[in-house]
């Protein structure tokens, strides 16, 4: 005779195997799709191509080229002819909801 304990336990690992499967599977749509994407060289041809994309945005991208630095270039400690440079992220948040349970923003 099976319990109702085992029931509940079965169940829980079946929606949770479930749960995960299904994130799996949407994540493995969004990598396969960033690694089908087109190779743009940086070059003068690039803002005419996205002016002319839909929504004035191309999503993923993958864009080649020269990168200059703004001010000088990052050199490693560790590895000898080895430069960097650091790209600015601009991050936006759209809105702030109030969490009441962990009272934070």
């Amino acid at each position: 005779p099976i319990t109702s304990g085992e029931l509940l336990c079965l169940g829980s690992s079946l929606a949770f195997s479930g749960l995960f499967y299904y994130l799996y599977r949407k994540k493995a749509s969004v990598v396969a799709r960033i690694q089908e994407a087109p190779k743009l060289q940086v070059d003068d041809d690039l803002p005419a191509l996205v002016s002319a994309a839909d929504g004035r945005c191309l999503p993923y991208v993958a864009l080649e080229g020269i990168v200059l630095p703004a001010k000088a270039a990052l050199t490693s400690h560790y590895h000898e002819g080895l430069q960097g440079v650091i790209q600015k992220l601009l991050l936006k948040e759209h809105r702030l909801i109030w969490n009441s349970l962990a009272r934070s923003w």
